[in-house]
């Protein structure tokens, strides 16, 4: 049974951020190798700190984009907008340590004869879905991203040019029951670039972005805000922090309201499992969800490495189903292939669609017309209903 009333919080962090640079950094290097080679294997990893930029890893495809490395690393920079003295788009030293997939993991991946493709390791995914809004997330992670994203735009496009790339944000959600009542707690820390700003002239700056992007009825007289709480923060980036890929794996996906397998997302191919069974367990939480089947929907799928099919599908509606869960987990192993192969046809993941992932969550997003974001399709609905 709910609690009548709780709170639970959230955080997100920007493309700016050390971590998210990173990030985004692997997933535009994968992005390269699926550009002209949709098989290539990549598993891309990414550090960052003051004026330098070191990328590692396995990777079996085109070495002309290995040869490219530097200057996707620069572009990613650039873009997201980074241009101080201790970390410059321009002046980093940037060294690429890519090399060849190991011979080992390939042949327990590859398929062969009448051995299907395995799963390129083993592992647990989880997916979420829960009709709190409209996307069908969590509100605290899904409004936290949304309060960047907007003063990202805004910052970028010219409107705010005092921001600066580097931000944080979390808020705290009260609860009635399941469904969200109101605001508690908003927490925003963003790097701006004159100093001589007070946390003061920050809130006046980023305050009506934030209420843009938040539901009117949540936000009270009552609603602490804590805006840039440590009075100031000019020095952002990997110059004030080192940076790392995959190390914000609860602000990629449910913001700590459901289990993480553990598995980071970005820089990984998607016969990866941690990447592609994860947006098909949301694909499939989220479809049950929308289809009425339950308010909640938690599913976990697990794997072996070189084994295609899943060991196990587990789901739980969180007494909200309108079926047994068992029934569930019947029905989503009938109506779609869950081997990496029938994954990434069925999603189509063999495309270079994943640098836009890198920030603001991998879930409840907009599908693109391209194929981005195919995890966030409702497409199962008769089918669900059909199968249960």
């Amino acid at each position: 049974m709910s609690r009548k009333s709780h709170i639970f919080t959230s955080e997100s962090v920007s493309e700016g951020h050390p971590d998210k640079l990173c990030d985004r950094i692997s997933d535009a290097i994968l992005d390269a190798f699926l550009t002209e080679d949709p098989y290539a294997r990549v598993a891309c990893e990414t550090f960052a700190t003051t004026n330098r930029v070191v990328i590692g890893g396995e990777v079996r495809g085109p070495q002309s984009v290995i040869d490219r490395v530097e200057d996707i690393a620069r572009e990613c920079v650039k873009d997201i907008g980074y241009e101080q003295d201790g970390f410059h788009w321009e002046n980093m030293k940037v060294q690429n340590y890519l090399h060849a997939q190991s011979a080992d993991i390939a042949q327990g991946v590859d398929a062969a004869g009448d051995k299907d493709e395995g799963a390129g390791d083993q592992g647990i995914m989880f997916g979420y879905a829960t009709n709190e809004t409209p996307e069908l997330m969590p509100a605290p992670i899904q409004y936290s991203h949304a309060m960047l994203r907007r003063l990202a735009e805004v910052r970028k496009n010219g409107t705010e040019p005092k921001l600066g790339p580097d931000m944080k944000s979390q808020l705290s959600m009260r609860y009635e029951g399941a469904k969200p009542a109101e605001i508690t707690s908003i927490v925003l820390s963003t790097q701006h670039l004159d100093p001589d700003l007070s946390s003061t002239d920050v809130r006046a700056i980023v305050e009506p972005y934030i209420r843009e992007t938040l539901p009117e009825e949540w936000l009270t007289s009552a609603t602490e805000w804590h805006v840039n709480p440590t009075g100031k923060f000019v020095i952002g980036g990997p110059d004030g922090d080192a940076g790392l890929t995959g190390r914000k794996i609860i602000v990629d996906t449910y913001g700590g309201a459901a289990p993480h397998g553990g598995g980071a997302f970005s820089g990984k191919d998607p016969t990866k499992v941690d990447r592609s069974a994860a947006y098909a367990a949301r694909y499939l939480a989220k479809n049950v969800v929308a289809s009425g089947l339950a308010e909640r929907c938690t599913l976990q799928l697990s794997y072996a490495i070189g084994v295609a099919r899943p060991l196990s599908i587990f789901v739980d509606t969180h007494r909200t189903g309108e079926v047994s869960e068992e029934a569930i987990e019947k029905a989503v192993a009938e109506i779609m292939d869950l081997t990496p192969r029938g994954i990434r046809e069925h999603l189509g993941l063999n495309k270079p669609i994943y640098q836009r992932t890198a920030a603001y969550g991998h879930f409840g997003r907009t599908p693109d017309a391209d194929g981005g974001f195919s995890w966030e399709k409702t497409d199962l609905i008769e089918a669900l209903k059909a199968a249960v």
